[in-house]
């Protein structure tokens, strides 16, 4: 009996045998620590622990797999290895560690390396390059580098960071940072300034940048028409012209030309403004020609309006315009006063008072403080209308280029303060409401009339059967031979009375019989 005992375990002895030969049983996982990203030529460590598992150990740090990169025998009880390694090219990829001890095995996890090219040469490229540009074009600016990997960007304007929060004071501006890109799609003048960027790599323990130069980005403005003037000199006997011509928008610079009737008779470059002087020409009452300008720059020309080079002397008789201005409360206030001309190019403008000269700006200031000249002196205005502003007010002209030509001179007006009001716009309501009301009062009383007139009329014919009808009783009751033609006709009124008041008739009731007289006899009898 004990030997078929010993015959039944001697195969889990030879099992257990076979298993020692083999390598006994596993270890507990070892723990790889490592790094995740590590700069290209810097060293790094890998630390392997095991524990409990007894000396000796034997601890390997393998890569991508199976491929053995270093060795590390640990004979006493430290239970751990250190690897170092410098990191190249080729050394990015997963590791992980592998211990053996008595005969038994046991792996790590892995620990996944990234190799990080440290970043340089960062610069600022744009589309359109140079960055000069009109507004509503496409900008696009790039952040690159010389090398570098794993990087992440930062853009500034005007030394200001770039962000997508909607608090950013940048935000108006519409600048969307994506990667190593900046876009605008629609530039403005806004977004004309300096730019730069920051490519870099975050590490925890190491991180490493890389700042741009700044670039700066330049927007032009698209030309507006061009506006056309000329003004004329006096000098000694000689009148000289001189053609202005002047653009509200752009961005120099931008070239001028001037035509005389369709020729090129001078040019101008502006390369700090939009404006440009040419030299003509002209004699006052003699038609000159027709001039125009254009204006030309990288990206349009256009060209003004024509103006017919011609100067008409000061002549005429000026008449004197006054309108009153009031306050909301109708009175008075001021008074604006104006020289109507019918002749003259350049006039040249001067307002007396009771024969008194008010000074032209350009003279010195008016002796009078409540007077203000406007429209190059052809409108005076009268702040406040005292008795010491009060009188008869002249206007004259003569020709601005030309102090000797003679004055032409208007008939006085009267200016004074006065009591009538203008009426009002509450007045207005006012009147408007009392009148409306007594409207309705008189519509009022005009149908209660009619009514009480209805109402006597229908009184009146009542009143006018019902005499009928006693009259008629009156006189039949005396006989005793009428009581055979009384009742019917008592029906006939009382019927009479009812068709009267339904149809409202005017005329007067009558019966379609005579009442017999008192002396006349019943035949009967």
């Amino acid at each position: 009996m004990k030997k078929k005992q010993e015959l039944c375990l001697l195969p889990v002895l030879v099992a257990a045998c076979l298993v020692s030969i083999m390598g006994g049983s596993p270890l507990p996982s070892p723990i790889l620590i490592g790094p995740d990203k590590a700069y290209l030529n810097s060293k790094v460590v890998f630390q392997c622990r095991s524990p409990g598992s007894p000396p000796p150990n034997t601890y390997e740090l393998l890569k991508d797999g199976n491929h053995l990169v270093a060795t590390s025998n640990d004979l006493q009880d430290d239970q751990s290895a250190m690897f170092f390694l410098k990191i190249s090219v080729t050394s990015e990829g997963s590791y992980h560690c592998r211990v053996t001890a008595g005969g038994n095995m046991g792996l790590s996890g892995t620990v996944r390396l990234q190799v990080v090219i440290p970043v340089s040469g960062t610069m600022v490229t744009s589309d359109p390059d140079p960055p000069i540009l009109y507004e509503g074009l496409r900008l696009t600016l790039t952040c690159d580098v010389t090398k570098g990997s794993h990087l992440s960007y930062t853009w500034f304007y005007n030394r200001q960071e770039v962000t997508s929060s909607p608090t950013s004071p940048l935000t108006p501006l519409l600048l969307w940072p994506v990667g190593n890109t900046l876009v605008v799609e629609r530039v403005t003048t806004k977004h004309a300034g300096n730019y730069s960027c920051i490519a870099g790599t975050r590490m925890q323990t190491n991180s490493r940048f890389s700042s741009s130069r700044e670039i700066t980005v330049r927007i032009k403005v698209y030309l507006s028409v061009p506006q056309i003037s000329f003004t004329i000199s006096k000098e000694g006997s000689s009148y000289h012209g001189n053609v202005t011509c002047r653009s509200s928008r752009g961005t120099p610079p931008v070239t001028f030309y001037l035509f005389l009737d369709d020729k090129e008779v001078g040019s101008d470059v502006a390369t700090e403004s939009l404006v440009a002087w040419f030299p003509v020409a002209i004699v006052p009452g003699r038609d000159m020609g027709a001039v125009r300008c254009a204006v030309e720059s990288d990206a349009q020309r256009l060209t003004s309006r024509p103006l017919t080079l011609v100067v008409v002397p000061v002549g005429g008789a000026p008449k004197v315009d006054v309108e009153y201005l009031y306050r909301v409360d109708s009175k008075m206030a001021s008074a604006r006063l104006q020289c109507l001309l019918s002749l003259g190019t350049f006039p040249f403008f001067s307002w007396s008072l009771n024969g008194s000269l008010l000074l032209h700006p350009s003279e010195g200031d008016s002796s009078h403080p409540s007077h203000a000249l406007a429209d190059g002196g052809r409108t005076l205005f009268l702040t406040e209308i005292t008795l010491e502003d009060s009188g008869y007010y002249r206007c004259r002209a003569r020709d601005s280029y030309d102090v000797t030509s003679a004055w032409v001179e208007s008939q006085p007006v009267l200016v004074q303060v006065t009591e009538v009001a203008t009426t009002t716009i509450e007045v207005m309501a006012i009147v408007f409401c009392c009148f409306l009301m007594l409207t309705l009062a008189g519509g009022v009383a005009c149908v209660m009339r009619m009514l009480n007139r209805q109402r006597v009329k229908d009184d009146s014919v009542n009143i006018s059967a019902s005499s009928q009808i006693h009259f008629l009783c009156l006189t039949s009751l005396p006989g005793q031979g009428s009581s055979k033609w009384t009742l019917p006709v008592l029906t006939v009124m009382l019927r009479i009375r009812p068709l009267r008041s339904q149809y409202n008739r005017r005329d007067e009731i009558k019966p379609n019989f005579r009442p017999t007289s008192s002396s006349q006899k019943n035949p009967s009898m």
